[in-house]
Parts: structure tokens; sequence; C-alpha cells
């Protein structure tokens, strides 16, 4: 009986126990963020694109001195209040563009309207995340 228990225990034990003798590494199947490197991330990202980045100032003033409601486009205007640079993420149906804006100014688009909208970005290592249907000239303010 006395052996009964050891084997039993012993058994439990090396049941228990994950080893991997040559066989492939064992990963951990979700990514890991590593947030001491986000700021340096988003500063990278902001840097190329104002390499390439384009705005749309004429057609965003446009939009907002002389809106038409029968115009299948309307503008979005982000200020950044904060200290850091950004790049805001607007994704919705069949639109995606990424939008870098310098800290203390504001970053603008032209896109189209009546649709829902994801809007995300990181602002001084704050998450900024919001969903918004958006059906005429749209402004918000981000600070950290």
């Amino acid at each position: 009986m006395k052996k009964l228990l050891v084997f039993a225990g012993a058994s439990f034990l090396l049941t228990g126990c994950s080893v991997n003798y040559g066989g492939y590494p064992i990963r951990n199947p979700y990514p890991t963020r590593n947030s001491g490197s986000s700021s340096a991330n988003v500063e990278s990202e902001y840097n190329e694109l104002m390499k390439t980045y384009k705005p749309e100032t004429t057609d965003v003033l446009n939009d907002l001195l002389n809106e038409d409601p029968s115009s299948p486009k309307t503008s979005i205007s982000i200020e950044n209040q904060s200290r850091c640079n950004m790049v805001l993420t607007i994704s919705g149906n069949n639109f995606f563009k990424k939008i870098p804006i310098t800290a203390g100014k504001m970053g603008y688009t032209m896109l189209p309207r009546n649709q829902n909208y994801r809007l995300s970005g990181m602002v001084c290592n704050s998450s900024y995340q919001s969903t918004k249907f958006i059906t005429s000239s749209y402004s918000i303010k981000l600070s950290n």
C-alpha cells in the first residue's frame, strides 16, 4: 500500500511537469507588448509618415467653410494638445488612413460621410480608441 502511494505521488508529480527534450521551443501564442518602447515606436512611425504625408488642407478648409450636405465626403480634424507627437489611425468601410500629428498642432483629412470609423492612437503612452459615426465635419481634441 505504501509503495502504491509513493508510485501514485511520483506519477502525479511527473505528469504535472512539462519537459521539452530537444523538441520545438514552447512559445507563448499571445504576443506581449513591451510598454517601455511604445513611445519610441510611435515616434519612429511618426517620423516615417512625415516623410510622405500630404495634408488635404484645401479640401478640409472648403468643407469647414462651405459644408455641403450633398457632398459624399466630409472632414475630420484632430487637435493634439499633448506634448508628444502622435499617429492617429482612422479605419472604416473601404477607408484606412494614418495621420501624423505634431505635439500642440492639428491633423485633418477628408473621409466618406455617413459611416462608422474606428479612431485609435497613442498619446504620450496613453491609448486612445473610439468608434464614431461621422455624418458631417467632426473635430476632437486629445491631450495627455
